[in-house]
């Protein structure tokens, strides 16, 4: 019979060193990138349903936008600017220095390409989606609109203005919840 290898009180010391050691270590890399890289998220609602449905589980990229701008077509989450403490997720729609029409359930882009406006081709929502309201706003210097997808259940810069840049945590850029939608998420590219 083989017998048990011995513990000595030195190795239990060596071990739990070893614990300790890698859990700063840990805690180390996983709180940076936490706090400054990226951020959970957990979609609570229909805003963005056929895109991002109730109680998916998304990684938001914290740090694209310290030192680029957001784009037309990129899903962003905000600190909502009426209640900062609640985190809404929608899509940039006009960007600084645009204006932005809504009427007849469609949304014309006003900006210096395009003086006389374009209408907005919206591949990602459904035809039958229109997008209600009638709205003609002018978006300053780090002003952006932002649409939910789902257009009838949003409460979006229709509703609350324009959204500043301030509120922005970051752009959506892994789905991890549920499983069988995970990845990267793919940007949308508007066709003028």
């Amino acid at each position: 019979m083989q017998e048990a290898p011995e513990v000595s009180e030195g190795g239990a010391l060596a071990f739990i060193g070893e614990l300790i050691k890698i859990t700063l270590i840990s805690l180390a890399i996983i709180i940076p990138v936490r706090y400054f890289l990226i951020k959970p998220f957990y979609v609570n609602g229909a805003s963005m349903e056929p895109t991002y449905y109730n109680h998916e589980y998304l990684i938001v990229d914290e740090i694209s936008y310290r030192f680029n701008s957001p784009e037309r077509g990129d899903v962003i989450v905000f600190k909502y600017p009426e209640d900062p403490s609640q985190f809404f997720i929608k899509r940039v729609i006009g960007l600084p220095g645009e204006r932005v029409v809504v009427s007849g359930g469609e949304v014309t882009i006003y900006n210096s390409e395009n003086t006389e406006g374009i209408m907005l081709k919206e591949q990602y929502i459904p035809e039958y989606v229109k997008t209600f309201g009638d709205i003609d706003m002018a978006l300053e210097a780090n002003e952006f609109f932002v649409l939910g997808d789902n257009r009838t259940a949003s409460l979006d810069s229709r509703r609350f203005g324009p959204l500043k840049k301030e509120y922005i945590i970051g752009k959506a850029w892994i789905r991890g919840w549920p499983i069988d939608r995970a990845g990267i998420l793919d940007h949308v590219d508007f066709e003028f």
